[in-house]
């Protein structure tokens, strides 16, 4: 079976959920704080896209590794590895962050500087969750969410 390209992503708004790999610990400044280490591991980030482009604008900047630090994702994107996205056209940042509540959350505040509901939209992904489950928490019961490989 293949994995779908980002051609395949929705070309409208939505949210997506960004898996990457970090694999020692990053310094990360929130804003004007001091920078924080955030350990080795996996994370998943969850961001949404309603500019120009859409999803698959704002997909093919976080498979980027060459780029202006712009947002808070940009700092774990240029140092690690993504490893791919799921893309949920029409959806809610918040809403994936909530449906995916069972995983800690590293760095509070991390790109939820302007959510008031979320403590942070960084989740740590334990290697003890298989991404099947990921991706069904991401579905919330409707159908599953395409997996997007960056690398292809």
């Amino acid at each position: 079976m293949t994995t779908p390209a980002l051609s395949a992503c929705p070309s409208g708004p939505g949210a997506y959920v960004v898996a990457l790999s970090i694999a020692g610990p990053v310094a990360v400044r929130l804003g004007g704080a001091a920078p924080a280490s955030l350990r080795g591991g996996r994370y998943l980030y969850c961001g949404s896209a309603h500019g120009p482009g859409g999803l698959t604008a704002r997909l093919a900047r976080h498979f980027r590794r060459d780029k202006t630090i712009r947002w808070h994702v940009d700092q774990l994107t240029t140092a690690g590895e993504v490893l791919g996205a799921w893309a949920i056209a029409g959806g809610d940042e918040c809403a994936l962050v909530a449906r995916l509540g069972f995983l800690p959350v590293p760095m509070p505040g991390f790109g939820a500087s302007d959510c008031a509901q979320c403590r942070s939209h960084l989740l740590r992904w334990p290697r003890r969750v298989p991404k099947r489950a990921i991706a069904a928490a991401l579905a919330g019961g409707g159908p599953t969410p395409v997996w997007l490989d960056p690398s292809t």
